[in-house]
């Protein structure tokens, strides 16, 4: 979906509140020409406004709604109407709470930053994102991806120095401080 094809975050104001310190967006009350009779308008404003909005949740378990018959996710919305655009790209839970969408959660990121924050996987082994027992060598080994690609960053007696070399990493690479945090469940 291109932006024109969106809704203006004047269009979203128009149809919603937003708390920025809640992350929660509310019906509001809409005027009678958004609607093709006035009893349609009646009907709506007594069921929806000023009733919590985007609450349905999607099988990964982000909020989600609909506007004009279109489903939209409420942390773009959210960042919509807080910053006056639609995001550029991807918009990272900075805490990794999919329902968390107050807006010092909220960052537009690439993909690449956005994995960059990701929690570690449910099949990690080992506790630390990057760093496995390499059963031929009988030694811990760090990995890393970056562009696109896997980087060694060695074999390791001890876990530990493979923990160090894999979290030295992530720091010279960017990697969000909540990279690898336990997932949520």
């Amino acid at each position: 979906m291109t932006t024109k094809d969106l809704p203006t975050p004047a269009t979203l104001r128009k149809l919603l509140s937003y708390d920025p310190d809640t992350g929660l967006l509310t019906w509001r009350r809409r005027p009678p020409e958004m609607f093709t009779g006035e009893r349609y308008g009646k009907a709506w404003n007594s069921r929806y406004a000023g009733r919590p909005a985007f609450v349905t949740a999607t099988r990964d378990g982000y909020r989600c709604g609909r506007i004009f018959e279109k489903s939209y996710f409420a942390h773009r919305v959210a960042y919509a109407i807080h910053y006056g655009a639609w995001p550029r790209d991807q918009v990272d839970h900075i805490s990794g709470v999919k329902t968390d969408n107050r807006i010092a959660n909220l960052r537009d990121v690439s993909r690449t930053e956005n994995l960059r924050n990701a929690a570690k996987q449910s099949n990690n082994t080992s506790g630390v994102c990057g760093v496995y027992w390499h059963k031929n060598s009988g030694k811990w080994r760090g990995l890393i991806r970056v562009n696109g690609k896997l980087q060694s960053l060695g074999y390791f007696e001890d876990f530990g120095d493979a923990v160090v070399a894999r979290k030295a990493a992530e720091v010279k690479y960017g990697f969000h401080p909540n990279h690898g945090r336990p997932a949520l469940v």
